[in-house]
């Protein structure tokens, strides 16, 4: 393991926190017109979470037994999901400001727990304040080229514009959109190059060093100030370049800063020692997970909704999915899989339980799984009591706190996943080996030796019978659905079920 790896992410169990979200606290004052908690979500509305409300629900995370949270963007932002940030050295009032978050680091890391914070340096919003520079100043700004900018509109004496009045905000219309990564579009229509040529989300210019500086700055400077890592947004829009000198500014401060990347495929070029990151989002493990688990029950209309799921997400037998395993933990090497961001759902997907056709039980084998492969897994908020939800905005809703305090099946077995998962160094090692496959179920081993757990699930309606490499005698350490029986070298899986077992031999 390379000096700067963070050693911890092997052992950690992450959760997402959509921080509008989660929880709302009457302790950070809120102005009024906020979207009623209970309401649908809405692409524009804020529903009033903030990070002295996820202070108040630590306690039921720890108990859920996660020791590590990803925060959606905190810094100041006119929009509910903050990735159009305006102030990237404030979070944002709504949110507590600065205060909620010292408060909620320390708390977190008197728990033992670390918290990674979301980065987005590929475009800024449209009221961050060298653009609002540019906006009133036009050619004479500064700070004109920290952007993409039409130079000879200004020359010409002509201000960029903020919104034509073709383009109304917050929806990706397909014509603005034909060739929206290089906002090559936006740049003749505003004056200014735009993500997926958006006007409210201009492109930064990090070929300008003054820019790269500032930036690189506010890298450093949220890792002084007690973050454990970064989730950084778009990478791959952004010249890797740029991504080594800010590991490099960020392993100087915490050389155990975890960095992970927002890349939705196999992508071992950008991981260390090579590159920049630690890690990346394992969007393809997922959905072989969810295709496995889910089988006959997968939604595709649902799964439609998001670009990479409609084109990869496909229902596979055991033997498939195995053969995907393995081949997701070559392409990083055993010892970096670990350090791999792994996950079933987003904010950006439809909820893992409405790609699943509803079906809880197909939840609940998809978590199994989660936690007892190679990777650091991620929960998404509220997947923990099987939220459901359409893609964005549907898969945001407000955390309700109300139906979490009722007894949840799914909840426990996750719960007690996670546990298995703290107890067994070999759930948390790097080593992964498939044992038998037979239509929908399917068998692999974890760690080695006399630490070794064997995994086994069977997501079909029919039961199921696996030969086993040896016998095992001992009663399962975590089971779903209906106990498998184990005789001799034979273990038979009820359907829809699974197992985690300790071999005796």
């Amino acid at each position: 393991m390379e000096p700067d790896a963070p050693a911890w992410v092997a052992d950690a169990v992450f959760y997402q926190v959509f921080p509008d979200r989660f929880a709302a606290s009457a302790r950070v004052a809120k102005p009024g017109r906020l979207e009623p908690w209970a309401d649908p979500p809405t692409i524009h509305g804020f529903k009033g979470g903030d990070l002295l409300g996820v202070v108040e629900h630590l306690d039921d995370l720890e108990e859920l037994g996660v020791n590590a949270l990803y925060l959606n963007p905190i810094f100041a932002s006119a929009a509910n999901h903050r990735y159009h940030t305006y102030d990237y050295l404030h979070v944002d009032p709504l949110l507590g400001g600065d205060g909620a978050f010292r408060e909620l680091l320390d708390d977190a890391h008197r728990r033992g727990m670390r918290i990674i914070i979301d980065g987005v340096f590929n475009h800024s919003g449209r009221g961050f304040w060298p653009f609002h520079h540019l906006l009133e100043t036009g050619l004479a700004s500064p700070y004109r080229d920290w952007f993409h900018v039409d130079h000879a509109r200004l020359e010409a004496g002509r201000r960029i514009d903020a919104y034509p009045a073709s383009h109304q905000p917050g929806a990706i219309d397909p014509a603005w959109a034909a060739d929206h990564r290089a906002g090559a579009r936006s740049l003749g229509e505003l004056g200014y190059r735009a993500w997926w040529d958006l006007p409210a989300l201009p492109k930064l210019n990090l070929d300008n060093p003054q820019l790269r500086d500032y930036l690189l700055d506010v890298a450093a400077h949220w890792i002084r100030f007690g973050a454990d890592g970064w989730r950084l947004d778009v990478p791959e829009e952004v010249e890797p370049r740029f991504w080594h000198a800010f590991r490099q500014r960020v392993k100087a401060e915490n050389a155990g800063a975890y960095l992970v990347g927002e890349i939705w495929h196999e992508a071992p070029d950008w991981v260390a020692p090579g590159g920049p990151f630690d890690g990346v989002m394992n969007y393809p493990l997922a959905w072989a997970t969810i295709g496995f688990a889910a089988g006959s029950r997968l939604d595709r209309a649902v799964a439609a909704e998001q670009a990479d799921m409609r084109a990869q997400l496909h229902p596979l037998d055991g033997a498939a999915f195995l053969a995907a395993v393995l081949a997701n933990v070559a392409a990083y090497g055993p010892v970096s899989a670990t350090r791999q961001l792994t996950l079933l759902g987003t904010h950006d997907t439809p909820r893992v339980r409405t790609v699943c056709g509803g079906d809880s039980r197909s939840v609940q084998l998809a978590m199994l799984l989660l936690l007892t492969l190679p990777g650091a897994p991620c929960i998404y908020y509220g997947d923990e009591i099987g939220l459901v939800g359409h893609a964005d905005p549907g898969c945001r809703a407000a955390f309700p706190w109300a139906a979490a305090a009722e007894p949840s099946e799914l909840r426990d077995s996750i719960r007690s996943a996670i546990a298995l998962r703290a107890g067994e160094p070999a759930l948390r090692s790097a080593t992964v080996r498939p044992l038998a496959a037979a239509d929908q179920a399917c068998a692999f081993a974890r760690g080695s030796g006399s630490d070794e757990v064997w995994v086994a699930v069977n997501a079909g309606d029919a039961g199921a019978e696996l030969t086993l490499p040896a016998p095992v005698d001992a009663a399962p350490a975590l089971a779903i659905g209906r106990t498998a029986e184990l005789r001799g070298k034979s273990l038979r899986l009820p359907p829809r079920s699974g197992t985690v077992l300790r071999p005796t031999g």
